[in-house]
């Protein structure tokens, strides 16, 4: 039996989820496919659909399983069922981020009632990121047996829509990602801690200043001995290293 949510006001095949991490079943296509919102959104509630509740990305406390399924050309992160959470998750390096801010799938009424009241946020190292918007598309999702989605084994076509931001790969190191959405009554938000693989960014060290030379005293007549000045020691700067603290909606 599907999971519904009345506090979206939709009908019974409804559900609503933000943006969180999380992996996706099903075999995997080319980055380039990914550009078409109809199978993106598809292929993200396979993903979705893929684990029972206490391993679903969904319903994920703190990011500890995001890594599951997921695809080889993109990395999806997800929201909640609602509510709030802070995430961790670790992403291979050169991969693209795929998050829906909030989003749902049903008949298309659904979505013309869910999409008349939609907002969404989502900030990137404290950077807006313009979510694209989903009015409705087909979609095709593929579904295991005690999934927390559906709670059934099933492949099924449904309308799909929402607020979705698509992310191209960050550079290596720390990052944080806020995402936030509302339909209605029905609200999420996450923020994620993400480290992307790779080399991390740091900052050059300074050289350190050439320490000055002492000359060596000039022969004086007898009788008259010059005190030289000691010789400054050089003192290398400290660099500060700051590393970037990172952060469905």
């Amino acid at each position: 039996m599907r999971r519904t949510w009345g506090t979206v006001g939709l009908a019974a095949l409804a559900l609503v989820s933000a943006v969180g991490c999380g992996p996706m079943s099903g075999p995997s296509t080319a980055v380039g496919r990914v550009s078409a919102s109809a199978e993106l959104q598809g292929r993200w509630w396979t993903w979705a659909a893929s684990e029972p509740e206490e391993t679903n990305p969904v319903a994920d406390d703190d990011g500890s399983v995001c890594h599951r399924n997921q695809p080889e050309d993109v990395w999806f992160l997800a929201g909640t069922f609602g509510g709030e959470a802070k995430r961790g998750c670790t992403v291979p390096a050169g991969r693209p981020i795929v998050v829906p801010l909030v989003n749902t799938f049903g008949d298309r009424p659904n979505c013309v009632a869910f999409m008349s009241d939609v907002e969404g946020t989502a900030l990137l190292d404290g950077t807006p990121v313009e979510p694209e918007t989903y009015a409705g598309d087909p979609i095709t999702v593929r579904a295991r047996a005690g999934n927390a989605v559906t709670g059934e084994a099933e492949r099924f076509t449904t309308t799909g829509c929402g607020l979705w931001v698509r992310l191209p790969a960050p550079g290596p190191g720390q990052h944080i990602l806020k995402i936030s959405g509302r339909s209605g009554g029905f609200s999420v938000g996450v923020e994620y801690r993400l480290t992307i693989e790779g080399a991390s960014r740091e900052l050059p060290e300074e050289p350190s200043p050439e320490e000055p030379r002492s000359e060596e005293p000039s022969e004086e007549p007898t009788g008259h001995v010059q005190a030289m000045p000691e010789a400054l020691t050089g003192v290398a700067p400290v660099v500060d290293e700051a590393g970037l603290s990172p952060g469905l909606s």
